[in-house]
């Protein structure tokens, strides 16, 4: 398990990158995090150490956001009205899993019980203004991300 605690949206995004030049195809990402926690702004840090632009925006109204890069594909899903598996599987969301995409997902407490068990749990828990304590539950390549 990996914390850090970052005091703006800018240490946000330079951590998340750390995460997303780690990251490789057949990745799933989880947050969890209230409204509001920071969840879209780790995703533009993702995308940039996933070597993506960082033109990321919510998914709020369209359920999932694709960012395409020469090898590799962000999908980046919002799970907030997906409520059960029957639910999750009418999004498609599993056509979307492959060797060359990372899957992101914004409100994975609605599908934790669909998610595999080497999913990448990222907690963000708002502190206050801008300052956020960010949690990663992974495998041993996240271990040195902010060491």
């Amino acid at each position: 398990m990996v914390k850090i605690c970052t005091s703006s949206p800018e240490e946000t995004i330079a951590a998340a990158e750390k995460i997303g030049a780690l990251l490789r195809g057949g990745d799933i990402v989880a947050y969890r995090g209230g409204l509001g926690a920071g969840k879209t702004t780790f995703t533009r840090g993702l995308a940039v150490g996933m070597g993506l632009p960082d033109e990321v925006h919510s998914p709020t109204f369209a359920l999932v956001n694709e960012y395409r890069g020469e090898n590799i594909t962000l999908y980046h899903f919002d799970m907030y009205r997906i409520m059960n598996a029957e639910a999750l599987e009418t999004t498609g969301f599993y056509d979307y899993m492959s060797e060359d995409s990372v899957i992101v997902c914004e409100w994975s407490e609605n599908i934790s019980d669909c998610l595999p068990d080497n999913t990448i749990i990222i907690t963000i828990e708002h502190l206050g203004e801008d300052r956020r304590e960010i949690t990663l539950k992974g495998d041993e390549r996240f271990d040195s991300a902010w060491n």
